[in-house]
C-alpha cells in the first residue's frame, strides 16, 4: 500500500512543487466484536487502513507542504479517541493513536509554519454509521432502532453529524481564519458525553 502511495505523490510532484493542505480522512470502522474474538487479520487491517495509510500520506505529502506559504494537516479521528468504546477495540486504539501522531507532528513541523490539527467528529450521517449500528445491533441481539436510539442517547444535542460540517471545519481550519490553531484535537459531535454499548 506505501508503494501506491508513494506512486501517487511522486506524480503530484512532477506536477507542482508544493500543496497547501493534506486532509487524511481514509478510515473504516473495522470489526464490532469483544477483543478476544477478533481476527487477527480485521485488527490489522484496521490499524493499516485507519493509521499506517494516514502516516503513509503524511511522509510523501510534508516535503511539499513545507514549500507552501500556508500549509495545514487535517487528521480525520473520532470521538471514540477521547473514550474507551466496547466491542470497537481496534477502532478505537487507531483513533487515540491519531491524536498522538497529531500532537506530535505539531511540535515537530510547528517551526516550519506547517499547522496540524485532527477532527473528531461523532456519528456522521451516511452509510458507514447505518452499518456500524446494524453490526451493533448484530453483536448485542437488539434491534437497529434501539441502537441508534442509544448513539443519540449519549450525544448532548440528540443529532448526528452531517458531512458537511466535517468539510466546513476542514476548511476553517485549513484558511487565514484558523492560522494560529495547531496540535488540536476538535471535538465536531454535538458533545458526546460518553461511549457504550447498553441502553
Amino acid at each position: 500500500v506505501y508503494d501506491d502511495v508513494a506512486r501517487f505523490f511522486k506524480q503530484v510532484k512532477a506536477e507542482q512543487d508544493s500543496i497547501d493542505v493534506l486532509v487524511n480522512c481514509a478510515g473504516i470502522a473495522g470489526p464490532t466484536a469483544s477483543l478476544e474474538d477478533i481476527d487477527p487479520g480485521d485488527w490489522d487491517q484496521t490499524i493499516r487502513v485507519n493509521l499506517n495509510g494516514m502516516f503513509y500520506c503524511l511522509k510523501e505529502a510534508i516535503p511539499l507542504l513545507k514549500s507552501s506559504e500556508q500549509p495545514s494537516i487535517i487528521n480525520i479521528a473520532s470521538s471514540a479517541s477521547f473514550f474507551g468504546f466496547p466491542l470497537r477495540s481496534p477502532y478505537t486504539a487507531a483513533k487515540w493513536a491519531v491524536i498522538g501522531l497529531t500532537k506530535t507532528l505539531a511540535m515537530e513541523l510547528g517551526s516550519d509554519g506547517i499547522r496540524v490539527n485532527a477532527i473528531c467528529p461523532g456519528s456522521v450521517r451516511g452509510n458507514r454509521i447505518g452499518q456500524v449500528i446494524e453490526a451493533d445491533a448484530k453483536e448485542q441481539g437488539k434491534t437497529v432502532e434501539e441502537i441508534e436510539k442509544l448513539y443519540l442517547a449519549q450525544v448532548s444535542m440528540k443529532a448526528f453529524v452531517e458531512p458537511e460540517d466535517v468539510a466546513n471545519l476542514a476548511m476553517f481550519l485549513s484558511s487565514d481564519l484558523g492560522r494560529f490553531i495547531s496540535g488540536q484535537a476538535i471535538g465536531l459531535d454535538g458533545h458526546t458525553e460518553g461511549l457504550s454499548n447498553n441502553l
